[in-house]
């Protein structure tokens, strides 16, 4: 690890502060500042299962500058790490309760969705979490955000992504004030909490970020996006009014490479997902893919599964 991953990505949107004083929320080009920042995809979950203290330990081991915790929330309101809405891809839900779940738009002979929403943390903790990557990860458990928090500190910052807000929004569910609240308990948006374990936040809802940055204007905040239109020089300028970052898929870079400049130019980060060293996209590795992105196109940042195959040249 360097010492500290503030150097780079969260330096380029003014969390430099941190380090020398109040913290500052004025924003600088992201071009400006050498380091290239990686950011572990749910952990190293190219190797150990997603969102697993297994996955995250390894991201640590692997030097991960960010490790990215996705967060949904229980039926109680304990807030979880977990990239899915529901259970049953990554979990045994459906053998230890096999009763429990909705129908697929409520029709008959439906798809079965085990919700995690639906679950008490005592519940959701009953799950194994790991055995369907194989068996020497058997016994993994839904790891919660504060155990996350605990696990990371010191050793990474925490990329976490609010998902599904408008999900919650309709269960009457204020994800973004749980979140606020937690974060506001730990003092992570305050100087010293930032400089040992510097925090972004990332959603694709652009209402979240917009609510980020009333609550938490200290922390930088980054709206993720699938869409060619978001990286138009326009709407770029726009996303500078309410977000620090923007963070395409990677194809999206690909197709309008001039977003990088201009993204910049605006006083934004760009953060690219998800490379993968299964699928390399028809470059010679993930590393040649993730070096085209971050030193020949510019980027600042980039998500990967795979941290250990990040290119040699990141500092």
């Amino acid at each position: 690890m360097p010492s500290t991953p503030l150097h780079g990505f969260a330096l380029a949107v003014g969390v430099i502060g941190v380090l020398q004083g109040p913290v500052m929320t004025s924003l600088a080009p992201a071009a400006a500042s050498p380091a290239k920042q990686l950011i572990a995809h749910r952990g190293a979950s190219g190797y150990a299962p997603e969102h697993t203290m297994a996955a995250y330990q390894l991201a640590i081991a692997q030097h991960a500058d960010f490790v990215e915790p996705d967060l949904a929330v229980s039926r109680d309101g304990v807030l979880v790490c977990l990239h899915d809405d529901t259970l049953e891809r990554t979990t045994d839900v459906a053998s230890v309760f096999p009763d429990r779940y909705r129908r697929a738009d409520d029709a008959v002979g439906g798809e079965k969705h085990w919700y995690a929403n639906d679950f008490t943390v005592a519940e959701l903790k009953r799950l194994d979490a790991g055995r369907w990557r194989g068996p020497q990860f058997a016994g993994e458990r839904i790891v919660t955000w504060d155990e996350m928090l605990t696990a990371v500190r010191g050793h990474a910052g925490i990329f976490p992504e609010l998902k599904s807000p408008p999900l919650y929004r309709a269960r009457g569910v204020d994800m973004s004030g749980l979140f606020v609240a937690s974060v506001k308990q730990h003092h992570l948006d305050e100087a010293a909490a930032l400089a040992e374990m510097p925090i972004i936040i990332q959603s694709f809802d652009a209402q979240t970020v917009r609510e980020m940055a009333r609550a938490l204007p200290s922390i930088p905040r980054v709206l993720l996006t699938a869409v060619d239109g978001d990286v138009t020089g326009t709407r770029l300028r726009e996303i500078a009014t309410f977000a620090t970052g923007v963070a395409p898929e990677k194809h999206v870079i690909a197709r309008h490479p001039e977003m990088v400049a201009a993204a910049h130019a605006a006083g934004l980060t760009v953060t690219a997902w998800t490379f993968d060293a299964r699928e390399p996209a028809g470059y010679p590795s993930v590393t040649d893919e993730m070096a085209h992105y971050l030193y020949t196109l510019g980027i600042d940042a980039l998500f990967t599964n795979h941290p250990d195959l990040f290119p040699a040249r990141r500092r």
